[in-house]
């Protein structure tokens, strides 16, 4: 399909250097991600089990693990120029491999899309004007005429909503911690029953892991493998610390962990302001992470380069008419079974760029394209992500996503090591220098 609705953003080839973006465009998006309500409440179920700086220490504990993988493989996708499910291809899962992969963000993204749209439909709701159906299908389309048109008009969504959302959020927060003496809020034991620091860390590092595993869809517009750092420090560090303290310090104000009526007490529209912008910042990503992915499985499965933008166009009616039906509210548990699939994907992508490097000299060699071709099937990949899922869903010591993580890097690189990561096949990529990929001029 011809790119003449929306942008393609390169959905199946590299980020030229000329369409790279300043670190501070791509930190807007990554701390939008995080200064939303969930982030709250995960601060507000701290706080209600720990002090605030044991809290804190928490927060600190799970955003280092969060910035270490996603600066791990948010740097291999600057440096390549590719997504992640079209990375995939030569770091370790090839072709039928990135293509699972693919489908698996897609599928995932588009639920998780449909479930908060749902959301937002229900709190606009309260505005009394129009029932939740309807309310969902707006906000559903809102967002997916912001995804159509690609990282631009997503970045400049982010530089409106997350100040407005700290603002209107902060008003509220403000009014009620003025009203309890802050130094005594900072040093009084927890309202409920003790949290330990070990699972409260591990709960921090699995609340984004997914928004983690996806880095290389934002980080190649990065210009250098620094900026990545940058914004993963800032927005992650300042997401974390800064709207998961506030949860903390409202949990122990009003003795509960339940807060949300609290961050989103204001009626009428500023209080529909209020869930728009929490809401909006994150879900777009959610559309956005589907439709590269599903562009890469029907380019591998299909043979069929489908302009992302129109994919964004169906996943986001379908995700929207799903979340009007209110029938996706069904499908949660579902969509955090197949969370444990992702893990092991960046796993292996690190451990193969970095450690092993079977296919990194093919992606170099191919200079600003993509190699022609890719291997087909890694067998030994496959295995090792099998293993390392089963890890996550099963083992219930520490964190399921990084245990999962963790054991994919160390079987695939331990497989490297005694030659076990062979191609089986080569597969024809199809994306020739006389087939780009580009968008048109934003």
């Amino acid at each position: 399909m011809a790119a003449s609705v929306g942008h393609d953003d390169y959905a199946l080839a590299r980020v030229p250097d000329d369409r790279r973006t300043s670190w501070l465009t791509v930190a807007a998006q990554r701390f939008g991600q995080l200064s939303v309500v969930p982030n709250f409440l995960l601060g507000a179920t701290l706080g209600f089990g720990m002090s605030f700086w044991q809290a804190f220490l928490a927060f600190t504990l799970g955003a280092v693990v969060l910035e270490l993988v996603s600066i791990a493989v948010g740097v291999v996708g600057q440096r390549e120029g590719l997504s992640t499910s079209l990375l995939a291809r030569w770091t370790g899962f090839g072709q039928g491999g990135s293509a699972v992969a693919g489908l698996a963000i897609g599928l995932s993204a588009v639920g998780w899309f449909g479930v908060q749209t749902q959301i937002a439909g229900s709190g606009l709701a309260h505005l009394g004007v129009l029932p939740v159906w309807a309310w969902s299908l707006l906000f559903g389309v809102a967002v997916t005429v912001i995804v159509t048109f690609g990282f631009r008009w997503m970045a400049w969504t982010a530089y409106v909503t997350v100040p407005l959302f700290l603002v209107l959020a902060g008003v509220s927060i403000v009014t009620e911690l003025s009203r309890h003496d802050l130094a005594t809020l900072l040093s009084e034991a927890p309202p409920g029953p003790h949290l330990g620091l070990v699972p409260a860390a591990t709960l921090v590092a699995g609340s984004f892991m997914v928004g983690a595993i996806s880095t290389p869809d934002m980080t190649r517009f990065n210009r250098s493998a620094g900026d990545v750092v940058r914004q993963t420090v800032v927005g992650i560090t300042l997401g974390e610390w800064l709207v998961g303290s506030a949860g903390v310090l409202l949990a122990h104000a009003v003795r509960t962990s339940n807060i949300i009526s609290i961050v989103t007490s204001s009626t009428g529209w500023l209080g529909a302001l209020v869930i728009v912008t929490a809401t909006l910042k994150i879900n777009d990503w959610n559309l956005y992470s589907c439709s590269l992915g599903l562009a890469n499985f029907i380019d591998t499965v299909f043979g069929r380069r489908v302009n992302r933008a129109h994919l964004t166009i169906v996943m986001g009616v379908l995700g929207s008419l799903l979340a009007a039906a209110g029938i996706l509210s069904q499908f949660t548990d579902f969509l955090k079974l197949l969370s444990v699939v992702f893990p092991p994907i960046p796993g292996i992508i690190v451990a193969e760029y970095f450690l092993v490097r079977r296919w990194r000299s093919e992606l170099h060699s191919a200079g600003r394209e993509l190699p022609s071709t890719a291997p087909a099937w890694v067998p030994v990949s496959l295995v090792v992500w099998l293993v390392a899922a089963l890890v996550g869903a099963f083992v219930t010591v520490g964190l399921p996503s990084v245990n999962a993580l963790v054991v994919a890097a160390v079987l695939y690189a331990g497989a490297g090591r005694i030659g076990l990561v062979r191609g089986l096949g080569r597969a024809p990529t199809g994306l020739r220098p006389d087939r780009p990929a580009a968008s048109p001029a934003a």
